[in-house]
């Protein structure tokens, strides 16, 4: 291939609850820009993560997990899965070594136009390499309808080149779509709230994250100082006081986690003031999820 010929194309990531998705997009571009927790769903919305390499602009989706319709937030975050699916050059589905095949036979189900896709084995550090090889054996069966199967190791950091030479063999010739230099399509407003989100679903306990969002109501960007004002909104007034925590102590840890991720991201000291709101129903209201940005 010609060294002036460049590659530019939309690769949707793909894959149950929790399966490493945002963690494989941050690993790949050196950088934190999509939520990471442990908890299942912490991801709603798709976000593009641009990464350069070589002569190609890969831009990454990254998707909520797949999974059933429950509420109207759920659905719209299946909606946002098979919009992914639809609309991209490339699917990427992430499948840990554990899993059983249950959760890939959904995602052919869900491929409806058949767009070509890598299948990567992840979580392979917890394994040993028979298990690993032994996975790859099960997924042989399908070998009609992947194009590759890739076992990957973030944190181990092995495999990245390869896995992105890969991604960008499938990748359509095309010019560069966005600026080169930008690692994200996302808005400003949109990062931070999924920073100070992250920190709830870090320091609030397991039930509470997922009744929650966040609005982001002003930044006020200075040379030597950002202030962020942001309100936490959840459904029940008993939300809000474990939100807030006895003292205010809970809070305070949510504010201290997020502004130390907001900080490393935009290089800067930051003041971040946090409310707690409380708006009844707002998961399933279709007007209020269009409020928090969850356009059906």
């Amino acid at each position: 291939m010609m060294d002036n010929i460049t590659k530019s194309g939309f690769i949707a990531v793909v894959g149950r609850p929790n399966a490493g998705k945002s963690s494989l997009l941050n690993w790949l571009v050196d950088e934190k820009i999509t939520l990471v927790s442990h908890k299942a769903n912490a991801t709603r919305k798709r976000a593009n993560v641009i990464v350069m390499h070589n002569n190609a602009q890969l831009i990454l989706v990254d998707t909520p997990g797949i999974h059933e319709r429950e509420k109207l937030l759920n659905q719209f975050m299946l909606e946002e899965v098979l919009k992914a699916i639809g609309d991209c050059d490339l699917i990427i589905f992430l499948s840990p070594v554990t899993d059983s095949l249950e959760h890939y036979e959904k995602f052919l189900n869900l491929n409806k136009k058949n767009v070509k896709h890598l299948i990567l084995l992840t979580k392979t550090d917890f394994v040993t390499n028979d298990e690993v090889l032994n996975k790859i054996e099960e997924f042989k069966k399908y070998q009609n309808k992947f194009s590759e199967l890739i076992p990957i190791s973030i944190t181990k950091g092995i495999n990245k080149d390869s896995l992105l030479d890969s991604i960008a063999k499938y990748t359509p010739e095309s010019p560069y779509l966005f600026d080169p230099e930008i690692l994200t399509t996302e808005k400003i407003r949109d990062i931070y709230k999924e920073y100070i989100r992250e920190s709830v679903f870090e320091n609030v306990s397991d039930e509470i994250p997922y009744e929650t969002d966040i609005l982001i109501e002003k930044i006020e960007e200075k040379p030597a100082i950002d202030r962020v004002f942001a309100s936490i909104i959840v459904e029940k007034n008993s939300q809000k006081m474990v939100v807030i925590g006895k003292d205010g102590a809970t809070i305070k840890r949510v504010g201290k986690y997020a502004r130390k991720l907001i900080e490393n991201f935009c290089q800067k000291k930051v003041y971040l003031e946090l409310f707690v709101k409380v708006k009844k129903g707002w998961s399933k209201d279709r007007k209020s999820l269009s409020e928090f940005g969850y356009e059906f």
